[in-house]
């Protein structure tokens, strides 16, 4: 009984505080996508599904929706082959502190908080004097380009950051998950003349079935959220032509630069629905009914 009670005592307020921070909000955006609601105004109106009929007029949305699904496969995609490979790497040298050095040296991005990264970037690509064109134009002879103001550029190096920033994570997760993987397989597997390659094919792959559904499930979820970058580096205009739009700068400007919160909730609610489904058939998928 007494352990009970401790365990309401300790649960109960990080219940309440989900409660009101992450499920109430879903709610409380869901109602106002039916209003055309903005705090400035005296009177608002309600307009049942015309704010999601709007969707399919917009073409701001239509653009927003082709970006961020561009940016969420391709950076997710190259993220999950980068990471993966790079933690094989470093899980096959022998000596701990050897591995523990990369881990950090890699993790070392993740700490620096991403609006400032995103800065710092945005200057390294400047057409000018940006350290990049500097580079590639003293070693290599290519000519400068303003990486974020071209539409075939903007989005790539965009990614190219994100990768950047965002590739720490995963590779500790599958360093601790190659980690975990009993070592009497690959034993066995040398013994019977298996080369590193298929090793990794046959053993680690499969094994890591678990914690590769994790990851994927997870870097869906936080690049379709994704938005200092896009804010930061493309000044909050979206970049030519809204060639760097996506459903979060989206969803910003109209609720905050043009007040209408209402068909704001409105795209919120459809990118809700978006990472749910993609969520849900990722874990599909990928789905792993067995252990070792």
């Amino acid at each position: 009984m007494k352990n009970t009670k401790f365990v309401i005592a300790v649960l109960t307020p990080v219940f309440l505080c989900m409660f009101t921070f992450q499920i109430l909000p879903i709610f409380l955006g869901f109602g106002i996508s039916f209003f055309n609601y903005s705090p400035l105004n005296a009177r608002n109106e309600f307009l049942g599904f015309s704010n999601f009929a709007r969707l399919f007029s917009d073409p701001v949305f239509h653009i927003a929706l082709k970006n961020t699904l561009y940016f969420v496969v391709g950076a997710v995609t190259i993220n999950i082959v980068l990471t993966l490979t790079i933690a094989q790497i470093i899980s096959s040298f022998r000596y701990n502190r050897v591995r523990s050095i990369f881990r950090v040296v890699f993790f070392m991005p993740c700490v620096a908080p991403l609006a400032a990264s995103s800065f710092v970037w945005a200057r390294m690509y400047e057409k000018r004097v940006g350290l990049i064109n500097v580079l590639l134009d003293n070693w290599f002879g290519i000519a400068p380009r303003a990486w974020l103001g071209e539409a075939a550029t903007m989005m790539p190096s965009i990614i190219v950051f994100t990768l950047w920033a965002d590739i720490g994570y995963n590779i500790i997760i599958f360093c601790a998950g190659i980690d975990g993987i009993p070592s009497d397989f690959y034993e066995a597997a040398v013994i019977d003349g298996a080369g590193p390659l298929r090793r990794f094919l046959k053993i680690t792959l499969p094994l890591l079935g678990r914690t590769t559904c994790f990851v994927i499930a997870m870097t869906l979820i936080s690049h379709f959220q994704m938005f200092a970058q896009f804010e930061v580096m493309l000044a909050g205009h979206g970049g030519p032509n809204n060639m760097g739009m996506v459903l979060t700068l989206d969803i910003y400007k109209t609720a905050f630069i043009y007040k209408d919160l209402g068909y704001a909730s409105a795209i919120s609610i459809v990118l809700f629905i978006i990472i749910m489904l993609f969520t849900i058939v990722s874990q599909r998928l990928n789905r792993v009914d067995w252990g070792y």
